[in-house]
């Protein structure tokens, strides 16, 4: 099991000539209720099956297991997820001692534009880069599960 310890900022400049890598990003979820998400991820030419704990209150820490699946099994899971599909975009980004993954949303999201910091612990200090706009950690609505409604 992972902690997952992530931040994540609205984007409101340009990023896109910092680019080390990309990769299209298709998914949807398999059970969403209060303590967790099953989440089904074709990224690339690679597929995974997630499980995400609900935040620990007062916290940006959940668990997190992530298992990989084959293409064929991802899409077939994907008939039978719930209804609406994330598609995006996500850019790697190094930034100093820390990479951003940018996700440019497409299809119903179309001209939204979030990156994430992955963290080795809650408090930890980063530089932030002058294209990283609003902070939405913890919104619910920039959560990529709301994101399928």
């Amino acid at each position: 099991m992972n902690k997952e310890i992530e931040r994540k900022f609205l984007v409101r400049g340009e990023f896109i000539h910092q680019v080390k890598k990309q990769t299209s990003i298709l998914q949807a979820y398999l059970s969403v209720d209060k303590e967790k998400i099953i989440r089904v991820r074709i990224a690339g030419d690679s597929a995974f099956l997630s499980v995400k704990s609900r935040l620990k209150e007062n916290s940006i820490i959940r668990n997190e297991w992530e298992f990989p699946v084959s293409v064929s099994d991802a899409r077939e899971l994907m008939n039978i997820c719930l209804p609406g599909k994330i598609i995006k975009t996500r850019y790697i980004v190094p930034y100093r001692d820390h990479i951003f993954e940018v996700d440019v949303f497409h299809d119903k999201n179309e001209g939204l534009i979030i990156a994430e910091i992955e963290l080795s612990f809650e408090n930890e200090q980063f530089e932030k880069p002058e294209w990283l706009g609003e902070e939405v950690t913890g919104k619910p609505e920039y959560y990529n599960v709301n994101l399928i409604k």
